[in-house]
C-alpha cells in the first residue's frame, strides 16, 4: 500500500532580535530561494510572504520530513545564501525557534489569503501580537518573555 498524507503547516519565524533587515527590494528573491529548498525536499509551497522582520510559509510537507528539520534546513541555507550574496546587509541571523501551526484542508485558502496580505496586516498589528494570537488560537502554552 502507498502512503497518503496531507500535512499542511503554516510556519512563522523572525529575524534575530526582530531586526527589520528583510528589505522589500530583495524579499522576492528570498521567497524564490525558499521555494527551491521546499521543492528539493518534495514539499509543496502554497504561499510565502513576510515583512522586514519575519516570514510566513504555508507548505505541505513530505511525510518523511520532520518539521523541525525542514525549518532548520531553510534557516541554515537561507542564512548562508543571504550572507554570501549580500542580499540583506542588516541581516545577522534568524531567531531561535519558530511557530509551526497545522492547517486543515478546509482552512488552506483562508491561510493563503492571510499570508498574501502580510504587508497590509502589519501596518496595524505587530509581529508579537500576531504570534500571541496564533499561540492562543492553537491552545499553545507560552511564556511572554519569548515574544519580546
Amino acid at each position: 500500500m502507498s502512503t497518503f498524507t496531507q500535512i499542511y503547516y503554516h510556519v512563522v519565524f523572525s529575524t534575530k532580535n526582530r531586526e527589520r533587515a528583510l528589505l522589500a527590494n530583495r524579499r522576492d528573491d528570498l521567497f524564490r530561494y525558499i521555494w527551491g529548498i521546499l521543492k528539493n525536499k518534495d514539499c509543496h509551497l502554497y504561499r510565502i510572504s513576510g515583512v522586514e522582520d519575519h516570514l510566513h510559509i504555508l507548505t505541505e510537507i513530505h511525510p518523511t520530513i520532520a518539521l523541525a528539520t525542514l525549518v532548520k534546513d531553510i534557516k541554515i541555507s537561507t542564512s548562508s545564501w543571504i550572507k554570501q550574496n549580500h542580499v540583506f546587509p542588516g541581516f545577522d541571523h534568524w531567531q531561535e525557534g519558530y511557530g509551526g501551526f497545522t492547517v486543515s484542508h478546509s482552512d488552506k485558502d483562508a491561510v493563503i489569503e492571510y499570508i498574501k496580505r502580510q504587508e497590509e496586516h502589519h501596518k496595524m498589528v505587530s509581529f508579537q501580537d500576531e504570534l500571541r494570537e496564533f499561540l492562543v488560537k492553537h491552545g499553545i502554552t507560552f511564556d511572554e518573555k519569548y515574544l519580546v
